[in-house]
């Protein structure tokens, strides 16, 4: 079993569902977690702090060394003031794993700016913000796990749906996030990945326990991404019903990136259009 003993993990949307499991799981591998979370509707709206408060007892009635950490996550500010919180706490910073955030169906032509920048600040910046003000104190200790939260809704078009522009833009964003941090903490012993989690909680419209899909059956993974017996970066982790799946964008044999992209060469608009059926390909062969 991966051995979390002396190590602080900071986890945030942890007062219910995937987080809360999530602490659970990290915490009876030994960890001190801190647990934020807003206390939210499931629309992203309105604070409870009992919430957190709630989760923390339930988990330190079992045992665990579990906390409750008071903290907004919607602004840079923020994010840096709950990380020095628990670096002040502790003088380390092990682990951060970001969950906090929701679903939000909007069509296309009722989307507002203030809507998408909300679900952006939450979803996309806030990972940011969070590894931004954890990596100093992570590259002293030559060692850092960060892991975020993609989803399959934004990666793969087969499950895309209507009204997730929002939410789709700033699960695609956490990506692009992952590949450059993993590339910029690599040489600091920061290893930072994503997990796209599918489970039934208060975001599928479950209220009450779940008849599958178990938050649970997701954390094993999330925990293995937060602990020291992960040595691998740059990944996004699928989950699901105790199922596994790590993947990530691989480039095509034998491109010079960017001159030559072992391509199609077209000249003229009717050239492209005469080749879509061989541009468009999923799966590349060797020209």
């Amino acid at each position: 079993m991966t051995d979390f003993t002396g190590q602080v993990v900071l986890i945030t949307g942890a007062g219910r569902g995937l987080g809360l499991a999530y602490a659970e799981c990290i915490g009876r591998a030994g960890a001190k977690v801190y647990i934020q979370d807003i206390g939210a509707d499931s629309n992203g709206k309105g604070e409870n702090p009992e919430v957190a408060e709630h989760a923390a007892q339930l988990l330190r009635a079992k045992g665990l060394d579990i906390h409750a950490i008071a903290g907004f996550i919607g602004s840079r500010n923020g994010c840096h003031q709950l990380v020095s919180s628990v670096l002040n706490k502790c003088d380390r910073l092990d682990a951060i794993v970001h969950n906090a955030g929701w679903v939000a169906y909007q069509p296309v032509t009722e989307l507002t700016e203030d809507e998408f920048d909300t679900m952006m600040a939450v979803t996309a910046k806030a990972p940011l913000w969070l590894a931004q003000a954890a990596w100093s104190a992570m590259k002293a200790a030559h060692y850092g796990r960060i892991v975020m939260t993609t989803s399959c809704r934004a990666l793969f078009p087969e499950y895309a749906q209507q009204g997730l522009a929002s939410y789709a833009a700033a699960k695609m964003a956490v990506t692009g996030l992952v590949n450059t941090l993993a590339y910029e903490g690599a040489q600091h012993g920061i290893l930072v990945n994503a997990v796209s989690p599918v489970a039934k909680t208060r975001m599928w419209g479950v209220t009450g326990e779940p008849d599958e899909l178990y938050p649970a059956d997701v954390a094993p993974g999330v925990a293995f991404l937060a602990s020291d017996k992960c040595h691998s970066t740059g990944w996004i982790l699928r989950a699901a019903n105790g199922q596994f799946h790590a993947t990530k964008a691989a480039e095509a044999d034998n491109v010079n990136y960017p001159r030559d992209l072992h391509a199609v060469h077209a000249s003229t608009l009717r050239e492209v259009a005469g080749n879509w059926h061989n541009i468009a390909v999923l799966n590349r062969e060797p020209r």
